[in-house]
């Protein structure tokens, strides 16, 4: 299991937001490409980036700032996502030096569609499910479905998606501590490698995670973003606990 350190654009700037909520934003930076520096000297071995503006308009607004972190990633893997609804977005990234592209809202919407950019794009698509109190949320988690995300996850299985990021919307951004049991749930529910996302605070939290037992097949990574800029999480004493 690996540590995923999150670059999330709004504005042309690195932040985080709480809950998702548009207008909560804390600034960290205003050059997203530098962070990608920053946690590749501290180790990285992927980087998690959300284009925001473009969660929220359905649509790519920062994918000139992406292509810029990918190159600049170099060989550190790079998952994007926000806005992508459209086979034309994911080409543009894979072709641009993205690894994984993310959908979230479009293959929560359009499950057919998702099952398309699965096997058009084997091992390069990542599900994005997002939830809260259960139910997969759309819209830059403005809405939330009627859909079940354990369910969804189920219903998913046998597509050939790289992982599932999905994430506690409640505690994305709150530093109150990583749904454990919710990320076993989803991770127990089919086939595809899950990404935990939401609410991750320290080491306690890593070891939470750790001690589910799952392997990679099951839970490949953790990603954390407001920890790593608060300082309440290390980087490189997170992924030596994981290593062990």
């Amino acid at each position: 299991m690996i540590v995923i350190p999150a670059i999330d654009i709004q504005g042309g700037r690195c932040v985080q937001l709480k809950q998702g909520i548009q207008d909560s934003a804390s600034v960290y930076g205003d050059d997203p490409v530098a962070m990608v520096e920053r946690w590749k000297s501290r180790g990285a071995r992927r980087i998690h980036v959300v284009d925001l503006d473009g969660a929220f308009a359905g649509a790519r607004v920062h994918g000139h700032v992406v292509e810029r972190i990918a190159a600049a990633a170099g060989d550190v893997p790079v998952q994007v996502g926000g806005g992508v609804r459209t086979a034309e977005s994911i080409k543009r990234y894979l072709d641009a030096g993205v690894s994984q592209v993310i959908v979230g809202t479009r293959a929560i919407e359009d499950p057919p569609f998702l099952a398309r950019m699965a096997e058009r794009f084997p091992g390069r698509v990542i599900l994005g499910l997002d939830a809260r109190a259960g139910r997969a949320a759309t819209a830059g988690w403005d809405e939330t479905s009627e859909t079940g995300a354990v369910e969804f996850a189920a219903s998913v299985a046998d597509l050939p998606l790289f992982a599932i990021v999905f994430t506690d919307i409640e505690r994305d951004g709150m530093l109150t501590g990583v749904n454990t049991e919710a990320t076993a749930a989803v991770a127990a529910a089919g086939g595809v490698p899950v990404i935990a996302s939401g609410g991750v605070r320290d080491l306690d939290d890593i070891r939470r995670l750790k001690a589910l037992g799952l392997g990679e097949d099951a839970l490949l990574g953790v990603i954390a973003g407001s920890s790593l800029y608060e300082g309440t999480l290390d980087l490189k004493a997170a992924q030596a606990l994981l290593d062990v």
